[in-house]
């Protein structure tokens, strides 16, 4: 991928902006509104995934995003806010956040930062030895929590996979209706996660 320009954007917007991101299919939710929300350095063991695979092709996506930034003096580990990408052959502007991470109390007792948006990422940090900054949100409403489970066994259990088969279990979600659950980050941002068609997978 080409990155054309570089906008960057301050710790206290990127903390404003998601104060005001909405529930998907409840816009008028404001699901971070009265939350802690703070840019930290995390080291990924303690930071639970969400998920049971990677995808080896978008580990690469995202690897080149990396070294595309890096271009721009810009460290993928430590956006210190957000960043805006003007990206070649896409005609509307791109944000990048760092990892989103959201404290999460299961039944049992234990505490779990999972990782709501940026898992490639943080397991890109996991192979190259880094210790991630990361947008790190607690208290938000115990009726709104992320609509999948954070792994149990953690890193460990996550397969780097080439494909995903018909029927393999993605995440195990906490309920039947789990859109209803989903953030939208475009709600307060431009195109966050997108353009991945114009990331090459080489």
């Amino acid at each position: 991928m080409k990155i054309l320009a570089v906008e960057r954007f301050p710790e206290q917007l990127l903390i404003e902006n998601l104060r005001g991101v909405t529930m998907l299919k409840a816009p008028e939710v404001e699901i971070y509104r009265d939350a802690f929300i703070s840019l930290e350095r995390v080291a990924v063991a303690y930071l639970s995934p969400p998920q049971n695979y990677i995808l080896r092709s978008e580990l690469k996506k995202v690897r080149e995003l990396k070294w595309a930034l890096e271009e721009h003096g810009i460290d993928i580990f430590a956006l210190d806010g957000f960043v805006r990408l003007t990206v070649e052959g896409f005609p509307e502007p791109v944000d990048l956040l760092p990892p989103v991470v959201e404290e999460s109390i299961e039944q049992d007792g234990s505490i779990h930062f999972v990782v709501n948006d940026g898992m490639h990422r943080v397991y890109m940090a996991l192979r190259e030895w880094v210790v991630p900054q990361v947008v790190l949100v607690r208290g938000i409403p115990k009726h709104l929590p992320y609509y999948a489970f954070p792994v149990p066994g953690g890193w460990d259990r996550i397969e780097e996979r080439d494909d995903l088969p018909p029927g393999y279990l993605k995440k195990w979600h906490r309920i039947a209706n789990y859109h209803a659950l989903y953030r939208n980050f475009n709600s307060t941002f431009q195109n966050v996660g997108g353009p991945r068609e114009f990331f090459t997978s080489s």
